[in-house]
């Protein structure tokens, strides 16, 4: 009986940190996580850039970038922990330009033509 009691006591306890860190970027977020993902939505290597500000808010991590180029982006991933171990997304970044966020529309300029704009016919 006190066997069992005890595998039952480590199972909820296992059950309930599982809980609390499942949402938690802080934890799955990785430093090296965040270089990889920046630069594969970058399209850039990694080293080539740094990584600053970072806040780990819930499931999200924001942080800034700023290439050896000297262009500079503001970013994020989501990250959580499940029995299939760190799951983090791929990063989105948008420039900064003179201390503002620009996207294509809010610049005035027509944002670059990828594969979903042709599709969705808004390609010049």
């Amino acid at each position: 009986m006190n066997k069992r009691f005890s595998r039952l006591t480590a199972l909820i306890s296992a059950g309930v940190l599982t809980a609390f860190v499942s949402g938690c970027a802080s934890v799955a977020v990785t430093g090296d996580a965040i270089e990889t993902n920046t630069a594969h939505a970058l399209g850039v290597d990694k080293g080539t850039f740094t990584i600053s500000d970072r806040v780990d808010e819930g499931v999200k991590t924001t942080y800034n970038v700023k290439t050896n180029a000297g262009k500079r982006y503001s970013c994020y991933v989501t990250g959580t922990v499940s029995v299939m171990g760190r799951i983090v997304s791929d990063a989105m970044c948008n420039e900064i330009k003179s201390g503002k966020q620009v996207s294509g529309a809010a610049a005035g300029t027509a944002p670059a033509c990828n594969a979903l704009l042709k599709a969705a016919g808004k390609c010049s």
